[in-house]
């Protein structure tokens, strides 16, 4: 990308990212807009306290922040599923960040009247954004802006889904062709899709929204 095509989605961005912003506060979402990953990463450890236990759900924007890294760096206690050394350990260390003070994820897709729409395979990031840890934040950019629900959507199932699956050895049709096909075998990792339409209670999910493309 060469720098004047750079600058046109510098500008863009500048402007549909607070437009966005200001659709999720509508939706009792608390939500703010970076420009860049380190004004983003100041402000995901701004909002949570130093007594907090912080765990979280797959994000490829939150490894691209390195937060989970920065998480213990700074001091925090951490669940961390990826330390587990059997399934079963990390399924139980899946079932307790249920219960933290503060869960770090992204989101699929978001649409620019502030909904959020995820795809989770086994229910454990989607279920922590509806209920329990004390609050959620999410790191998304501004790629992952879909015009309508609709769009959100397909975004979700088209884009992120198939780009997902390539993570792992499954064999589904997105993971042959890169298209989702709608399947119904036992590798989908498309389980639950969930919309979140309103932030109940207020300011509970803290959306972060950074102008650059990053994660799926």
């Amino acid at each position: 990308m060469d720098s004047t095509t750079k600058s046109f989605f510098e500008l863009r961005n500048s402007k549909l990212g607070p437009a966005v912003v200001k659709a999720l506060k509508d939706r009792h979402f608390e939500a703010v807009y970076c420009d860049d990953i380190n004004t983003a990463v100041e402000k995901v450890f701004s909002f949570i306290p130093k007594e907090h236990v912080i765990s979280w759900g797959g994000s490829m924007t939150a490894k691209a922040l390195n937060l989970y890294n920065e998480a213990e760096k700074r001091g925090y206690k951490v669940i961390n599923r990826d330390a587990s050394k059997t399934p079963e350990e990390r399924t139980e260390l899946m079932r307790q960040a249920l219960l933290c003070d503060t869960f770090l994820t992204g989101t699929n897709a978001l649409s620019e009247d502030g909904q959020l729409v995820n795809i989770d395979a086994f229910g454990n990031r989607v279920a922590a954004l509806c209920f329990g840890p004390h609050q959620v934040i999410i790191v998304t950019s501004t790629n992952k802006i879909s015009k309508t629900l609709d769009d959100a959507i397909a975004r979700a199932r088209n884009i992120a889904a198939p780009l997902n699956v390539q993570r792992f050895d499954y064999k589904t049709p997105c993971s042959i062709n890169g298209s989702c096909k709608d399947c119904k075998g036992a590798d989908s990792i498309c389980a639950h899709i969930v919309i979140t339409r309103i932030c109940k209670p207020v300011g509970r999910i803290k959306v972060i929204l950074i102008g650059q493309d990053l994660g799926f």
